[in-house]
């Protein structure tokens, strides 16, 4: 059975650091990218960062370049997100993906998301 839970959200004055982990089960974790999605109350689901299947390779949406990191243990199963510098406008619930291309099929699967709220 596959799951992605995540963990770490919560609330965080601006400026503040918040570090989500996402523990993977259910598939081999190392031959899937994972992404960190996020999805603010009223808008629609945005990419945030993503890490390919070996840790080689990264990419982050413009709007959290230089604060925002993932990575990934591939021996622990589990890909991370550190927030540092965080801004009222990363409040969102924020979503573990993982994705593979294989065979002709698509391997696609979500967490159930944590909650960041940025405030003072």
């Amino acid at each position: 059975q596959v799951q992605l839970v995540e963990s770490g959200g919560g609330l965080v004055q601006p400026g503040g650091s918040l570090r989500l982990s996402c523990a993977a089960s259910g598939f081999t974790f190392s031959n899937y990218a994972m992404r960190w999605y996020r999805q603010a109350p009223g808008k629609e689901r945005e990419l945030v960062a993503a890490i390919t299947g070996t840790g080689g390779s990264t990419n982050y949406a413009d709007s959290v370049k230089g604060r925002f990191t993932i990575s990934r243990d591939n021996a622990k199963n589990t890909v991370y997100l550190q927030m540092n510098s965080l801004k009222p406008e990363d409040t969102a619930v924020y979503y573990c993906n993982a994705r593979r291309s294989w065979g002709g099929y698509e391997y696609d699967y979500w967490g159930q998301g944590t909650q960041v709220t940025v405030s003072s």
